[in-house]
């Protein structure tokens, strides 16, 4: 049974050969809204992966440092990447800390719950423009690569709208929460 984060890393080796540096760097950047993994969590992993014969290495001299090492996926990895894309999904973990902090908001000042959930509402906001912004980038490529489903931009413009409709549906639901939390503080 291969673990989530070895067929995430596998599907960035499967765009382009990486180190774990670089993987870790690709995890805090485009994909950060949707996926986290730390140091210490990639290179055991690529470890596991190599020793399952899913990845190679080529190691890479450096001048007064040690090896550099670049991991491609092997034909069994992209076996095992292909396979896990269209296998079954896991159930997604309901856990919501700000759907608890609705929960119990009848136990919070309605003046300050409505600061956090105003505040809330702004982080998704931002959010939402960045989405738009990389959205924007993307509809601007030439030679229209989104209109093939197989491409890289279009996975890529895939991942954008699904967060694009997840932030505005928090940013929605957080303001709410706001409005409805000031009303009931409002003097009457």
């Amino acid at each position: 049974m291969n673990s989530t984060l070895g067929m995430v890393i596998l599907g960035f080796l499967a765009r382009a050969p990486l180190t774990g540096y670089e993987i870790t760097r690709t995890v805090t950047g485009a994909l950060r809204f949707f996926w986290h993994a730390s140091h210490s969590q990639v290179y055991p992993e690529l470890a596991r992966l190599e020793a399952a014969g899913l990845v190679q290495v080529e190691h890479i001299a450096q001048q007064g440092k040690p090896d550099q090492k670049r991991y491609t996926p092997t034909r069994a990895g992209l076996d095992a990447l292909a396979a896990w894309l269209v296998g079954p999904l896991e159930p997604a973990k309901r856990r919501s800390e700000i759907a608890v902090r609705a929960y119990c908001s009848a136990y919070a000042l309605p003046q300050a719950a409505a600061d956090m959930f105003a505040a809330q509402a702004r982080q998704h906001a931002e959010r939402v423009a960045q989405f738009e912004a990389y959205r924007a980038h993307l509809e601007d490529l030439p030679d229209n690569p989104l209109a093939d489903v197989g491409s890289i931009e279009f996975a890529d413009y895939a991942v954008v709208m699904r967060g694009l409709a997840l932030e505005q549906a928090q940013a929605q639901w957080s303001g709410w929460m706001a409005e409805r939390l000031r009303a009931a503080a409002a003097p009457r």
